[in-house]
């Protein structure tokens, strides 16, 4: 034992354990959960000593205060071999206890922590959703599983789509909260990537939108059909345009049904892109400090080879900004996709528009009907004009996310 791990570090008689918002710490497992390794700080902080720590479960660490249902949902993540980020309440050997916003991923044949302290206004929403989780789990005793659920449920009904997607915002909200809490410059990486992911989610918004305007604009052609049915002869004028806007807006609706939306569209992989580069770009920076702090510590790890922990950090963060630099280019190839989707859908709207004049045509031509053709071709009017809009809108957003990510 060093010298400096043998110095008194002062630490309070109760509640929480001393833990700097400038520290990182990590922990490496096996696949069973068993420490194979950690830095000073995740033994400092644990008040455990070497011995006591490697070979031990990480449950030993855990607090009560912990809903089962957290551990359920992260044991299940990282088993499918996933990466996963949460609050952790952690209980040190003396009592007292510590929270952390934790980062878990695999790694050789098992699965490395590591870990800030939270500070965000995210993780005291949060710090209540697990007491009242914990609360159902003791009065009700609910199973872990379904404790989950509620999980899940109060993050859908807070916007999150998933866990993951809630994952990537706390994170990112913890590494800012941070940075302002150090008196750091803000990472210009989490913030772009944040911006990224906003516009991503207008993207979505727009799309919705585009749906409904479409769906409301197939109703028009049959009313035309209608229309015409009474005003003119079978096969006269209306009926031949309105059969003829009938097919183009189907037509138009159909491809951008099958090239921008559904669950692998464009829409669909550009926001998940983002938001999955934004946890790895989070992961591989507290990984990177991880790094560092070893680097300071210059501690001795009991019997553990620090250049080997080191080694095995360096290649962590490797792998994740890989991972980030290919979602990036995944994201820029889709944005270029929709950009292209966009000009394409203008152009058919050429047609179409074509075709209104010659309705307004007939409507002016025609004395009996013709007010309510030309309320009808006004309808058809607000309705192209309104998903021309969102077209623009959408093709802006797209630039503006290649642009972030250049």
């Amino acid at each position: 034992m060093s010298f400096v791990d043998r110095r008194v570090e002062t630490r309070p008689t109760s509640g929480e354990a001393p833990f700097g918002l400038n520290e990182v710490f990590f922990s490496r497992t096996d696949s069973r959960g068993v420490i194979q390794a950690g830095n000073y700080v995740f033994r400092r902080v644990g008040a455990y000593s070497w011995e006591e720590l490697i070979g031990a479960p990480h449950k030993v660490i855990r607090h009560p205060d912990m809903p089962k249902g957290v551990f359920s949902l992260f044991w299940e993540t990282i088993q499918r071999g996933e990466s996963i980020g949460a609050y952790v309440k952690n209980k040190a050997k003396d009592g007292l206890y510590y929270w952390v916003f934790a980062v878990v991923m695999p790694c050789q044949d098992g699965y490395l922590s590591a870990r800030i302290k939270p500070s965000s206004k995210l993780f005291d929403e949060v710090r209540g959703l697990y007491t009242k989780m914990l609360k159902r789990e003791k009065d009700e005793d609910i199973k872990p599983e379904d404790s989950a659920q509620d999980l899940l449920d109060w993050l859908n009904s807070q916007g999150y789509e998933d866990y993951h997607q809630f994952a990537a915002h706390a994170l990112s909200q913890e590494l800012i909260a941070r940075d302002k809490g150090l008196g750091n410059q803000q990472n210009a990486r989490i913030q772009e990537l944040s911006g990224m992911l906003q516009d991503a989610e207008k993207l979505a918004e727009e799309t919705d939108g585009l749906i409904a305007d479409f769906d409301a604009m197939h109703t028009i052609p049959h009313n035309l059909r209608v229309l015409a049915s009474r005003i003119e002869p079978s096969g006269g004028p209306v009926t031949v345009l309105s059969q003829n806007y009938g097919a183009m807006s189907r037509q138009m609706s159909d491809w951008f049904g099958a090239h921008v939306m559904g669950e692998n569209s464009n829409f669909a992989k550009i926001k998940s892109s983002v938001n999955d580069s934004l946890f790895v770009e989070g992961m591989a920076r507290i990984l990177a400090e991880c790094d560092i702090q070893l680097q300071k510590e210059r501690r001795e790890l009991g019997n553990l080879d620090m250049e080997a922990e080191r080694s095995i950090l360096s290649e962590l963060v490797k792998e994740q900004t890989k991972r980030s630099e290919e979602g990036m280019r995944e994201v820029d190839g889709e944005a270029v996709r929709i950009t292209n989707a966009c000009q394409i859908m203008h152009r058919h709207f050429l047609g179409l528009s074509s075709t209104r004049v010659l309705l307004k045509i007939e409507s002016a031509r025609l004395t009996d009907s013709g007010e309510t053709l030309a309320d009808i071709i006004d309808q058809l009017g607000g309705f192209q004009e309104r998903i021309s809009r969102r077209l623009d809108r959408i093709g802006k957003l797209s630039e503006d996310i290649r642009m972030l990510e250049q």
